[in-house]
């Protein structure tokens, strides 16, 4: 029978440092969206073996091959322990690790607990592993046309939190939803947005990151849950994660995330390997044009201009009138709406009168906290007088 090396050769299948730079990870949503009942080292394992499948064409007998050498590397180990740290990792994956996979069909919903890597095979006198997928967990890993999940395995690499990594992967599932159909379409604007900012209800929350029964005081499960783990995932990928969290009642119910993605840096640290930046960049550009186009238009600016609260300087600022045509003008036509065109003019003259408050270069911050604070009032009076 031929070696371990021989068969990796032959299937050149084993991995060099500079290809585990390059390396992505497809694995199909339900599998992001599963319970991973594992550690961080496990799933970190896991996620370097995913990262070795041609997804076209399926590895023979669901086997894929690495060198310790990577493999060390991928997880930053060099100590002298790490040949017995490493076989512990195997161990403990084959003995504990398995996904919790729940997926919704026609007549309701089916589970799937899964070891996902059943046999594992290593010599002390050469440097490759062989790692050999179970076949139930393959049609999650390949032939992937729809609602799959794509990330940077070195992305994976630097965090070191099992929560860190089970968010970075959610959040990249949604957020390749976004990129998709922001540039292909078939989506409302508002469901595309979505994608961006997705939400979670705390219960499902628990549930994706194993924690019903861990963390019960809410601070404790935010500070695990949610705050350490974004630092990680602000700090080391492309990556810049905030949340808010959302009451039902007098309790928190769900968690919105607010997603972008870090410009090139200086030091080149984040590349985007594809266009994503630059049409995003665009297509704010062509949004804050249009916004402009309106707000010198609209019928506010020249009242703005009349009560000297926008001067011709701020007509040469685009991102002022972006503002003002965004967050503004809309308040003011509900301020329209309810007093007229006149209730405007008065709103305005009152503003005008109080500019010792007024910053030029908050213009539009301005003015959208004087009349945030004016609409309530008004419609207070108008319930009162019904």
């Amino acid at each position: 029978m031929s070696s371990i090396t021989e068969k990796a050769k032959n299937q050149k299948q084993v991995l060099t440092l500079n290809e585990l730079s390059k390396r992505k990870v497809v694995e199909h949503n339900s599998l992001i969206t599963s319970i991973a009942k594992m550690d961080k080292t496990p799933l970190k394992m896991f996620e370097l073996a995913v990262s070795c499948i041609n997804t076209e064409e399926p590895p023979k007998d669901n086997t894929v091959y690495l060198s310790k050498a990577d493999l060390f590397a991928f997880f930053k180990v060099s100590d002298n322990d790490k040949h017995s740290r490493f076989k512990e990792a195997v161990e403990k994956m084959q003995k504990q690790a398995f996904f919790k996979i729940k997926e919704k069909k026609e007549h309701g919903f089916e589970f799937e607990n899964i070891v996902p890597i059943p046999y594992v095979k290593w010599t002390d006198y050469n440097d490759e592993v062989l790692i050999r997928f179970s076949p139930e967990i393959i049609p999650y890993l390949v032939n992937l046309k729809k609602n799959f999940t794509q990330h940077a395995l070195s992305e994976i690499s630097e965090l070191n939190s099992k929560y860190s990594i089970i968010l970075y992967r959610w959040l990249s599932m949604n957020y390749n939803q976004y990129e998709h159909y922001s540039a292909k379409g078939g989506r409302r604007a508002e469901q595309v947005e979505s994608y961006r900012n997705p939400s979670i209800s705390i219960r499902e929350l628990r549930e994706l990151t194993d924690t019903v029964n861990e963390y019960q005081r809410f601070t404790n499960f935010t500070k695990k849950i949610l705050d350490i783990p974004l630092k990680e995932i602000n700090d080391n990928t492309t990556f810049k994660v905030s949340y808010e969290k959302v009451k039902k009642g007098r309790s928190i119910d769900s968690i919105v995330f607010h997603i972008t993605k870090k410009r090139m840096a200086d030091d080149n640290s984040y590349k985007l390997e594809d266009k994503t930046y630059q049409e995003d960049k665009a297509r704010k550009a062509e949004t804050e044009d249009q916004l402009v186009l309106q707000a010198m238009d609209s019928p506010y600016t020249k009242l703005l201009m009349e009560h000297f609260l926008l001067s011709y300087l701020d007509l040469m600022d685009k991102k002022i009138l972006a503002g003002l045509q965004k967050n503004v003008y809309p308040l003011y036509d509900e301020l329209k709406e309810l007093r007229g065109l006149n209730g405007v003019k008065d709103h305005l003259s009152y503003v005008s009168s109080k500019q010792e408050a007024y910053s030029k270069r908050n213009v539009a911050k301005y003015l959208k906290k004087a009349i945030e604070q004016y609409l309530p009032t008004v419609k207070r009076q108008d319930l009162n007088h019904e």
